[in-house]
This record gives C-alpha cells, sequence and structure tokens, in this order.
C-alpha cells in the first residue's frame, strides 16, 4: 500500500500538482446467518481500491480504482492531473490549503482474539446452538441467530509528507425469535436490536456475548408478550433502556438539527 501511494505521488507532482494526497484500502467482510435450524447466509467478501486527488492550476481532479499495481497507480494519476487542469478552465476562486501539515501516525482498534482467524465450524457450533435452544420453546414461529465481522485497512498519503494508517475491526453479533397470533406477531432479541450488539472489538463479542444461555429466555418473552396485558390508558411512566434512547435522541434530536433542515433545504425525503 505504501508503495502505490508513493507512486502515485511521484506522478501526480511529475505531472504537474502543487498538491496530491492518495487513500489505499482495503475491506474484508464476513456473515453469518442461522434461521430455524438452516444456515440462511454464509458470505466472505475482500475488496480494495484507491482513490487520487491533486490541485493543478488552483482546482482539484480525482480518479480512482480498484486495480492496486504501479501502471494503474500511474495511469489513475496522471487522470486526476488531466481532469484539475480541465477544471482549472472554468474555476472560480483557486483552492487554498494554507500553510502545508505533515503527520504521522498509526492506528489499530484493539480486540483480544482476530475475528478472521477464528474457524468457521466454531462460529456455527453457537449459532446453532442458540438457534436449537430458541426453537424449544412452544409457540416460537422464527428464531435467528447473527454474526458478522469487518475489518477495513486504509493508508492516507500526501505530497507534504503525511502517512497515516488505519486498521479498523468491528464485529457484532444478536440474536431474535419471533413469535406469531391469529392478530399479533412478537419480537424480542438480545443483547440488541437492529441487527444484534456491536463493537470496535474481536472474536471476543461473541463469547462474552453467550447467546445460546439466553436464548430460550428471549423465545419465552417473545411468546409471552401474546397474551400480554396492553398499558393502562393515561399518563404512564415508560423505562427505556439506553440503546433504545440513543435511538430516540438520534432520530428525534439528531436528525431535526442537521444543517439542510435547519436551512431549509431538505435533501432526505
Amino acid at each position: 500500500m505504501k508503495d502505490l501511494a508513493a507512486r502515485a505521488l511521484d506522478t501526480a507532482r511529475q505531472r504537474g500538482a502543487t498538491y496530491a494526497d492518495v487513500r489505499v484500502l482495503r475491506n474484508q467482510s464476513e456473515s453469518i446467518a442461522v434461521k430455524n435450524g438452516i444456515v440462511e447466509a454464509l458470505a466472505m467478501n475482500e475488496d480494495q481500491g484507491f482513490g487520487v486527488r491533486v490541485i493543478v492550476d488552483g482546482a482539484w481532479g480525482f480518479a480512482s480504482s480498484s486495480i492496486l499495481t504501479p501502471a494503474e497507480a500511474d495511469r489513475v494519476a496522471a487522470l486526476a492531473v488531466a481532469i484539475a487542469r480541465a477544471s482549472a478552465r472554468v474555476r472560480g476562486r483557486p483552492v487554498t490549503l494554507g500553510p502545508p501539515q505533515r503527520e504521522i501516525g498509526t492506528y489499530r482498534t484493539p480486540y483480544q482474539i482476530d475475528p478472521f482467524a477464528v474457524s468457521l465450524e466454531e462460529k456455527l457450533a453457537i449459532l446453532t446452538a442458540a438457534d436449537a435452544n430458541m426453537r424449544r420453546v412452544p409457540g416460537l414461529m422464527v428464531a435467528n441467530a447473527t454474526f458478522d465481522a469487518f475489518r477495513s485497512v486504509k493508508l492516507f498519503a500526501s505530497s507534504e509528507g503525511s502517512e497515516i494508517e488505519q486498521e479498523i475491526t468491528e464485529v457484532g453479533c444478536g440474536i431474535e425469535a419471533t413469535a406469531v397470533a391469529d392478530d399479533d406477531v412478537q419480537t424480542r432479541s438480545y443483547p440488541n436490536s437492529a441487527g444484534g450488539q456491536w463493537g470496535s472489538r474481536g472474536y471476543e463479542l461473541l463469547q462474552e456475548a453467550d447467546l445460546p444461555a439466553h436464548a430460550e429466555q428471549i423465545a419465552a418473552e417473545a411468546v409471552a408478550l401474546l397474551t400480554a396485558q396492553p398499558c393502562p390508558p393515561g399518563l404512564t411512566d415508560i423505562v427505556i433502556e439506553s440503546s433504545q434512547m440513543a435511538l430516540q435522541v438520534h432520530e428525534s434530536c439528531g436528525h431535526a438539527v442537521e444543517l439542510d433542515r435547519a436551512l431549509g433545504m431538505e435533501a432526505s425525503f
């Protein structure tokens, strides 16, 4: 990644760029889902790419590619310069970045167990056990157990001498139980809703969640909700769990103060 970035920066400067930066990215992901005793989804994916930004004659140019080779670095950098030079013909005020800044750094999210180093059989054993425990509860219609892992490796390098490396690893897991009656559907989940609990951690997150141990309780709660009495009418106190409260604040307050809304230019319809 460093060699590719250096090659692109050299080509951009040789072609006339007064400033250039390169971002190189590699992504890795794994997704597993077990539903009613069947492995419903199993996907492993890797992708990569890089982008080059340049300033020529006071205008920006950008080009990118998914092919990480020296020849492609030369082509993309040259294309970015050509686009910037063409843009400069119709630009208004020239781009100014201020004094040069040089930053060198490396960051990696901490984890105890690499999720991509653990065997598929071990992960499936946990998910299938959780699924089976949910389906032991009479009246349950659908049992779901999921595990996801993502890793993003990024490199940023600039003609000002910056070189920043970043590796982000994220893991998510959860179970969901659905019970159905003639006129009602109820769902319970653990340890969180909307795809389970997520964290910038490793495989230890799945181990600590202990999905099989909580599966029967979650399923029983879903079934019990089918016959639960409705809340009494009138003024009622509600206890909101922290993740739901965060979601409520996000939806009711966060979106309300977005700049496009504040300026009367709503972008999300």
